[in-house]
């Protein structure tokens, strides 16, 4: 199956344990849940033939030319695990590009411009968080997450089905980390993370740099001390000021430009326009 068959898959499966083991009495057709599949089918699908046009055509090129030119090629391109079965790629990839994605996760929470960025993911709300949101967030987020990573995967030179075996693991646990259940794992919430837990990444209360970063393991927060594990359910969730972030995925595509645009600002359709004009963009970019 390719990765579309598995994200259809699990959507179907996490809706199922939802419906059986409700964590909170919410909506299933709630106002803006147009706009988070929207966002599901875009960020889960269209935006990576986007942001494979731009890297293929405008952006690999002028990388790798500028590595050859220095003699550096081979020094990024080092398939350091090339001989390894691809099982132990697959556990590895795991463990380096969530430890990765950890750090950027944090960084996002830690530099002001950096959580206006963020802010679309953490616009969930009280009576919002299903599993459809984990595809809510900004389009820039995986500019950034990829370009940051894009080194340490050419070093590791991981297989595409290790890379693709993370892909499929990390969708299953991020909706399983943002659905409408009460799951907390026992012991194993030390290693992954868990509803629970990541739904107090998202209180509205969290500290200012945030906590429980954790994408797919959760492991990072227990050791390096971010980790934040109350047993009684997050009392609220959402961040001071959320009410200024448009709700529909035409305005959220612009964000966070409507904080300095007071008129783009909530959910009005200069916004929305302002969004499609950024996805026309995007998309002439990619040509």
């Amino acid at each position: 199956m390719n990765y579309v068959h598995w994200l259809i898959l699990f959507s179907v499966v996490v809706a199922l344990f939802e419906k059986l083991w409700p964590a909170r009495n919410q909506k299933k057709l709630r106002r803006w849940l147009w706009s988070d599949i929207i966002h599901l089918a875009f960020n889960g699908h269209f935006f990576g033939l986007i942001l494979y046009g731009i890297s293929f055509y405008h952006v690999l090129p002028v990388v790798d030319g500028f590595l050859s030119e220095r003699g550096w090629s081979e020094h990024l391109y080092f398939s350091a695990v090339s001989g390894w079965g691809v099982v132990l790629q697959s556990i590895v990839a795991l463990v380096v590009i969530d430890f990765g994605q950890w750090c950027i996760h944090n960084t996002l929470h830690r530099f002001k411009f950096l959580w206006r960025i963020h802010q679309v993911h953490h616009s969930v709300k009280d009576d919002e968080m299903d599993w459809i949101v984990s595809f809510r967030f900004s389009w820039i987020e995986p500019v950034l997450y990829k370009s940051i990573m894009y080194a340490p995967a050419m070093w590791f030179g991981f297989a595409p089905e290790a890379l693709f075996f993370h892909a499929v693991f990390g969708t299953l646990i991020g909706h399983l980390n943002h659905a409408n259940v009460t799951w907390k794992y026992g012991a194993l919430r030390y290693v992954l993370n868990t509803p629970h837990m990541h739904l107090y990444h998202h209180a509205y209360d969290a500290p200012a740099t945030g906590q429980n970063f954790g994408i797919i393991l959760s492991c990072w927060d227990w050791i390096f001390g971010t980790a934040h594990f109350p047993e009684e359910p997050c009392p609220k969730i959402g961040f001071p000021g959320v009410e200024l972030l448009p709700n529909d995925f035409f305005g959220q595509i612009v964000w966070p430009l409507p904080l300095g645009v007071p008129s783009l600002q909530r959910t009005n359709v200069f916004a929305s326009v302002g969004g499609i004009a950024v996805l026309c963009a995007l998309y002439a970019a990619s040509l």
